[in-house]
């Protein structure tokens, strides 16, 4: 019984989702019914209600505004043409076949979705793709794929609420992240390559395929371990994407940087090297662990480089935050309820009960790990969505099993990005970007079988190598 209690406001979040009502209905719906039912039957008082708004409010404050930042950023880059100036160059630099679609798979889509979030790397990724000659529905598919990096998306708020939740430290868990996500980059890889391949160029993708993924992995969990987690996709991605520069530049072709594309990047520039100089100077003084490390945070960092972006548009400026606000409002408050419910239920004692129901199973729960995180992250459409409704309970179980809390929160953190790229909404948006409209429902099909092999995988290595006492 006090298990379908403490699971009910997970079940309304799930059926109002399904129902089709917006993330911010839901998400009050999860916080009303969590609320409710922890002070009738799991003791929760004013006490404990006023310890979550006093301990929680700082990291959610933090979350609202990378989430604003990063699509103020986005808009910035939009309406000052700096977006088509950088997507003009990479489609004149990239080439045509496998690998410039792999550039933009592990590097291009990654890296803009690293420094915004929330899609935004589509909206490079996919036109590029179509621009390349490759068809709506391949385009839209790969371009989807593109979303392998989202544990980093937005420089990482979704991971930064995992990390609170579970209770872990958040850089050690991008690292652990980074660690198990070699598989989602070689899947998301290998069959970006089968789909654009021809007949006897599939071998060879596959091969360059591999190739992309390991450098993708090796530059995120190598960033992740020297600059901290934030910025670990955009170095990871940046990576992958000025070795294919190299490569194409080896075969003989004359790669340029003209003053307006050296304009147009500034911004990002500023915005990269920004987080990393402080996160760097941060850390060698011993400070990461006190205020400080909030002139690392890419809340901050954001806003400097959308300043950045429309230093010689002053006119564009009103009109920037106020389409930022716009499309901030579905998002921002709906991943701000999230985490409340999250901590409501891990304060209550709800996630520790499901998470005590759940370990019935012993050991086989490992296998439902990737399962939970990735069926959170399809119907929440999001990371941070994800992580606020399993984080802690995933977490809870682990410490009732004796499994290392760490590499069960990544698990999490990772599956609860996965089924993003087949989420309703991004597939709506990844077929907008194409002008022949292609078939959503062939799309769709397509990228869940893709992520459900590598949930499947994630299923194995979790029984395999996390152990339990």
């Amino acid at each position: 019984m006090l298990f379908l209690l403490a699971l009910l406001p997970i079940l309304l979040v799930i059926a109002a989702l399904v129902l089709r009502q917006s993330s911010t209905r839901a998400a009050l719906a999860g916080v009303g019914t969590a609320a409710v039912v922890g002070m009738f039957w799991f003791g929760f008082d004013g006490g404990e209600a006023w310890s979550v708004l006093t301990q929680w409010w700082p990291i959610i404050l933090e979350v609202l505004l990378i989430i604003y930042g990063g699509i103020a950023f986005a808009e910035a880059s939009r309406r000052t043409g700096a977006q088509e100036v950088l997507a003009r160059w990479l489609r004149e630099n990239l080439g045509t076949g496998v690998v410039p679609v792999l550039a933009i798979v592990h590097g291009v889509t990654p890296l803009a979705e690293s420094l915004t979030g929330f899609g935004i790397g589509m909206a490079i990724g996919v036109p590029l793709l179509y621009g390349l000659g490759i068809g709506g529905c391949k385009a839209a598919t790969t371009g989807l794929l593109g979303l392998c990096i989202v544990p980093w998306g937005s420089m990482g708020p979704g991971t930064l609420i995992a990390s609170h939740l579970a209770g872990v430290d958040f850089d050690a868990l991008g690292a652990a992240s980074a660690a198990i996500s070699l598989a989602v980059f070689l899947g998301t890889g290998i069959a970006a390559a089968l789909i654009v391949a021809g007949p006897g160029e599939r071998l060879l993708g596959v091969l360059f395929a591999t190739c992309s993924a390991f450098v993708l992995w090796g530059g995120v969990w190598g960033a992740n371990l020297l600059f901290g987690t934030a910025p670990a996709g955009a170095v990871g991605a940046a990576l992958v994407l000025v070795m294919h520069m190299v490569l194409r530049r080896a075969r003989g072709n004359r790669i340029t940087l003209s003053a307006e594309v050296r304009r147009a990047g500034a911004a990002h520039v500023v915005l990269l090297g920004g987080v990393l100089s402080v996160a760097i100077t941060v850390r060698a003084l011993g400070l990461a662990d006190s205020g400080w490390h909030y002139l690392a945070s890419p809340a901050l960092w954001l806003a400097i480089a959308t300043l950045t972006a429309l230093r010689h548009h002053g006119g564009e400026r009103r009109a920037t935050v106020g389409a930022a606000a716009r499309s901030w409002i579905p998002v921002g408050p709906a991943t701000g309820l999230f985490v409340l419910l999250g901590a409501v239920m891990s304060v209550s004692g709800m996630s520790a009960q499901i998470a005590s129901t759940l370990t019935l199973l012993g050991s086989g729960y490992l296998a439902l790990t990737p399962v939970l995180g990735g069926l959170g992250g399809f119907l929440a459409g999001s990371n941070s969505g994800a992580n606020a409704m399993f984080a802690g309970p995933q977490a809870v179980a682990a410490t009732t099993l004796g499994a290392p809390v760490l590499a069960v929160t990544a698990m999490q953190n990772v599956s609860g990005s996965i089924l993003i790229m087949a989420s309703p909404a991004r597939v709506e948006f990844a077929t907008r970007l194409c002008p022949d409209a292609p078939d959503k429902t062939s799309i769709l099909r397509t990228v869940l079988a893709i992520n459900a092999t590598i949930v499947a995988i994630l299923a194995l290595l979790s029984v395999l190598f996390i152990p339990t006492s």
